[in-house]
């Protein structure tokens, strides 16, 4: 439902603050619901729920009363938005979902670009397959996860590698295998492509690893150890041997993910600390009795919240997309802990009770997870003590108005002007901000192959166009430094594009190595100064040589893609017609794409699945004069 109870005339301001929002008062309805304060641009402030609409907005109405960040909200808000909802636990989830989206100024709210991962044990094989899985679980198999990070899941599945033997090699690598390949050699993979073991066999490995994921993990060590111990006293050492590797990997999993719990085999465990206006919130993931990794996330907030109100907050975004599991621990009680529970348990279709230990394992787990969340905030906390003062020297140094908040840095890539991109990698207070990286393929076809300044001028001009095309927008990233990797070339370049385009806010800088290109001998131009160097020992220099090699290593790695990707690609793939079956019976006849263009009409139509048609297409595509 939204209300705009006021009208407003040419001579009349607009109302804002507690005049605005009283104004609403007289159309609410007593009932749950969810509502938005806007400023005045229109952009969304403060998300909020409420049991009952008209009495939380009532009590905004007031002049008096508010915490300091409710009184600065309440003042800056010229519009309000709201949505009833059958019940608060709708409101709830729809307020959860909101913030997420809309990341408002006075709400909790955290970067959170990524699903987890998960270990997939496919079943669409007779042979099943091993794999690292991250999205939708469209796949028919088992999953088990989630895991903390694609590092914890390679970790597992590298050892699981060793305790099972499973393949994770792709179905079209697995029907072309003619012998066994390398992870046979190095004990694992049991080599099912090639028959050295059977589907009985391999069935048995599938079943071990399904029982130890799923948790029963001293059972089927257990089992293996017996098995080892016959066939030791059977004298059959080599496969005695075999089995002591397995259960060395098995015990070796179980070992590296530390703290393994007893009185519980599922849950999330959220743990909070907060310090000078900053929170740390770690969350660690426990399935089937196993420790599967955990990860800090710093949420940003108003310094007026408590732990508790951040960690309501945290929990209600963190499962907005996700499914929460059965128990959830967090380290102190939130204000509505039973409504959000229901609400999560609305969402996941099952029970979820929400847990904050006071004793026993519960709560030792949960210390535990509290002492890495003090300890990583005060890692974060020096990091950026240190980041603001050596962003501080860059503004010495160049003569910035402010501390930078963005720093864009410049880079081109190629071999002989072949695959040429450029690239932009972005830093600010927080340190690299790789969501906000670029890539751009030069596109110009007039362009001489390997002439770094014009692939410099495209960039630029690309990149300030689009900015100057978007205009005031507030969502506009402006860079307040921009930093080009070369000299005076480079930046001569960079200064007639933002001529060309009236760019005048944003201060150019080229970097350049010394003689020999030695690190810590750089050269550094502005336009209208002299070249400069500084103190090789230079905090500050040591900052800037750290941008410039980030930019260089973005390039060189998007460079070395698009080139592989080149390489990779086939002539035949061009060719309307040519499927993968065709192709890969032209391959096998004749080799190599080369020797099917040197091939004749009649020795293409020679090949099985091809007709006279076909082949003369294929012809007439290497050969368009003849």
């Amino acid at each position: 439902m939204d209300s705009d109870p006021t009208t407003q005339t040419e001579q009349t301001p607009p109302l804002k603050g507690p005049e605005r929002i009283a104004a609403y008062l007289k159309t609410l309805p007593d009932s749950p619901g969810v509502y938005r304060m806007l400023d005045g641009k229109g952009d969304v402030l403060y998300v909020g729920k409420a049991k009952n609409l008209k009495r939380r907005v009532t009590a905004y109405a007031k002049t008096g009363g508010h915490t300091e960040r409710i009184a600065r909200m309440i003042a800056e808000t010229a519009e309000m938005i709201f949505v009833t909802t059958a019940s608060e636990i709708e409101a709830l989830l729809l307020e959860s979902n909101l913030i997420k989206r809309l990341k408002p100024r006075y709400n909790v709210s955290y970067r959170d670009d990524k699903s987890f991962p998960n270990i997939l044990l496919r079943e669409d094989h007779e042979y099943p397959q091993l794999l690292k899985h991250r999205g939708a679980k469209s796949t028919k198999g088992v999953y088990f996860g989630p895991f903390a990070s694609a590092g914890a899941v390679n970790r597992t599945l590298n050892t699981l590698q060793r305790a099972f033997l499973l393949r994770s090699c792709s179905d079209s690598v697995f029907e072309s295998r003619t012998r066994p390949c390398l992870l046979f050699q190095i004990k694992r993979c049991s080599a099912p492509c090639v028959g050295r073991i059977d589907a009985a066999g391999y069935a048995e490995l599938v079943g071990e690893a399904e029982s130890f994921l799923a948790g029963k993990s001293r059972a089927v060590q257990d089992a293996i150890v017996k098995d080892m111990n016959a066939a030791s006293e059977a004298l059959d050492f080599e496969l005695a041997a075999r089995l002591r590797d397995r259960v060395r990997a098995m015990s070796h999993i179980q070992s590296t993910q530390g703290i393994n719990p007893t009185t519980f085999s599922e849950a999330d465990l959220f743990a909070i600390h907060s310090e000078g206006g900053q929170s740390c919130v770690q969350v660690f993931f426990f399935r089937a009795g196993q420790n599967w990794g955990n990860r800090p996330y710093f949420p940003r907030h108003d310094k007026d919240l408590s732990p508790a109100e951040v960690l309501e907050s945290f929990i209600g975004q963190f499962y907005d997309e996700r499914t929460a599991p059965s128990l959830i621990l967090i380290s102190e009680d939130v204000p509505n802990r039973e409504l959000l529970s229901e609400a999560l348990a609305l969402r996941a279709e099952h029970k979820v009770e929400i847990i904050a230990p006071q004793r026993g394992e519960k709560r030792e787990i949960a210390d535990m997870a509290l002492q890495n969340a003090r300890e990583q905030l005060g890692r974060r906390m020096a990091e950026n003590s240190a980041q603001r003062e050596l962003l501080e020297g860059v503004q010495a140094l160049f003569g910035l108005e402010n501390s930078p908040r963005r720093i864009e840095v410049y880079d081109n890539s190629h071999i002989q002007g072949t695959n040429a991109l450029g690239a932009m990698i972005v830093a600010g207070p927080d340190g690299f901000e790789k969501g906000e990286y670029r890539k751009y393929n030069i596109k110009s076809t007039e362009l001489t192959p390997g002439d770094d300044y014009a692939m410099m001028r495209e960039v630029l001009s690309r990149r300030f166009a689009r900015l100057v095309k978007e205009g005031d927008d507030p969502k506009t990233k402006w860079p307040d430094l921009a930093l080009i990797d070369g000299g005076p070339g480079q930046l001569a370049v960079a200064c007639q594009v933002f001529a060309d385009l009236g760019v005048e806010d944003v201060t150019l800088v080229g970097i350049s190595k010394g003689p020999d290109r030695d690190a810590g001998r750089e050269h550094f131009y502005m336009p209208n100064k002299d070249p400069f160097r500084l103190d090789p020992k230079s905090p500050v220099l040591y900052y800037l040589q750290r941008l410039r090699d980030e930019a260089h290593r973005f390039a060189i790695g998007s460079h070395r893609k698009k080139r592989s990707k080149a390489i990779g690609a086939n002539p035949l793939d061009e060719i309307a017609g040519i499927g993968a079956a065709r192709k890969r019976a032209l391959l096998q006849h004749f080799g190599s794409a080369r020797a099917v263009a040197a091939a004749s009409v009649a020795d293409i139509e020679s090949v099985s699945g091809m007709s006279p048609t076909l082949a003369k297409k294929i012809f007439d595509f290497f050969h368009p004069t003849s």
